[in-house]
């Protein structure tokens, strides 16, 4: 698992992915908040990806 390095951004997730770091995420379509170690949900469209784009616990980097 490919983790977020203090001050960078996550990779982008898959879904169904362990989710590594809480926030507001976005498919390019849609927006979903997820929790780390929860399970991403589907995308509005086969292919796409999660991207965080609000970490809502940045105190939680490790």
């Amino acid at each position: 698992m490919t983790t977020k390095k203090s001050g960078g951004t996550p990779p982008p997730i898959r879904p169904g992915q362990k989710v590594p770091d809480s926030g507001i995420y976005s498919d390019g379509a849609k927006r979903a908040t997820m929790v780390r170690g929860e399970p991403a949900p589907p995308t509005s469209d086969p292919g796409r990806k999660w991207r965080q784009v609000v970490d809502t616990n940045p105190k939680d980097r490790k």
